[in-house]
């Protein structure tokens, strides 16, 4: 694989590679006003490929159009000298939510329901922007335990509400996403709206509040019968020895309804309604699981069928952060 270490590009002097993928190559990089950032650079195969410089930017712009203090700010792209396509982003401090989880989950509700605030709020600025995120899932969120400050990654597969058909960058008949947080209506290959966004924080609510996932398919193709034709199951019965309180597990299964018009009306009425239910009572309690609760996994990433290698390639603003943009 190409590395740029050691080399200046549009004057951010490349200091470690700290990821790649199929379509770019991400670099911490160092700049004389901006100082350390996330520099990603476009294979130099793909810059005369039109539709992958035509993701990578729209990427960078949709980046630009939300500014929000839960969201990744994106500092500069373009084209370099060299012709090398480029995108310059803030370095996020602290670690991606997904390890933080793994290590520390279950997580206490009033420290989940801060963290569903903040991210609900840069969902929200993404939605009053005409966008929807469509990627909403723990590794592209990183998280200070210190602060409890959400940062939100990774534009790569957003799309604009307002785009016609024409504009769309996904073939129709294909979905995008990642298979364990993606609404059950994205399956259809649709453009989906804003609710598609909201059920994808519920799920991440869910394994925040759990460890454990609402379905337990082993294989895509299990999982995605599963999203299509059963209901999540109850949070109270993710795992045994936990237990919540009825207004919170009803918060969050409202959210997962499979019908967009049974959730809430927004992302914002969705992280109030959370907030509300923990602050009138609802931290876990310890308590015998019943012999027949079934005991959900917390699944490993697996790729969804059919997958669009066309657009899930394309990467986004963050892919991980350690893993720093996988792609």
């Amino acid at each position: 694989m190409e590395s740029l270490v050691g080399s200046t590009l549009a004057g951010y002097t490349l200091r470690a590679k700290v990821g790649e993928g199929g379509t770019a190559t991400v670099y911490r990089a160092e700049h004389d006003v901006h100082g350390t950032v996330a520099m990603k650079v476009l294979r130099e195969k793909l810059r005369h490929d039109k539709t992958a410089v035509q993701r990578f930017l729209r990427e960078a712009q949709f980046g630009q159009r939300v500014q929000h203090e839960n969201i990744v700010r994106t500092i500069d792209f373009g084209q370099a000298d060299n012709d090398r396509y480029y995108l310059a982003i803030d370095w996020a401090a602290g670690e991606l939510l997904e390890k933080y989880a793994e290590k520390h989950s279950p997580l206490p509700p009033a420290e989940v329901a801060e963290i569903m605030r903040q991210l609900c709020a840069a969902v929200k600025a993404a939605h009053d922007a005409g966008i929807v995120h469509r990627d909403l899932k723990p590794e592209n969120v990183m998280y200070d335990p210190e602060s409890r400050h959400v940062m939100l990654l990774d534009f790569g597969i957003a799309a604009d509400t307002d785009a016609s058909p024409d504009q769309r960058l996904t073939r129709a008949g294909f979905f995008v996403g990642t298979l364990m947080y993606v609404a059950p209506e994205a399956l259809s290959g649709e453009l989906v709206g804003p609710a598609a966004d909201q059920y994808s924080l519920a799920t991440i609510a869910y394994f925040l509040l759990s460890g454990a996932l609402p379905y337990i398919g082993k294989t895509p193709r299990e999982l995605f019968s599963q999203l299509l034709t059963q209901p999540p199951t109850p949070l109270s019965r993710a795992k045994p020895g936990l237990q919540f309180s009825a207004a919170v597990e009803a918060v969050v299964m409202k959210a997962l309804s499979k019908p967009p018009t049974d959730r809430y009306a927004g992302v914002s009425e969705f992280a109030a309604a959370l907030s509300d239910a923990v602050a009138a009572g609802g931290p876990m309690a310890p308590v015998a699981a019943p012999a027949s609760a079934p005991m959900p996994v917390a699944a490993a990433p697996v790729a969804a069928p059919p997958r669009p290698p066309d657009d899930e390639k394309s990467g986004g603003l963050f892919g991980k952060m350690k893993g720093l943009f996988r792609r």
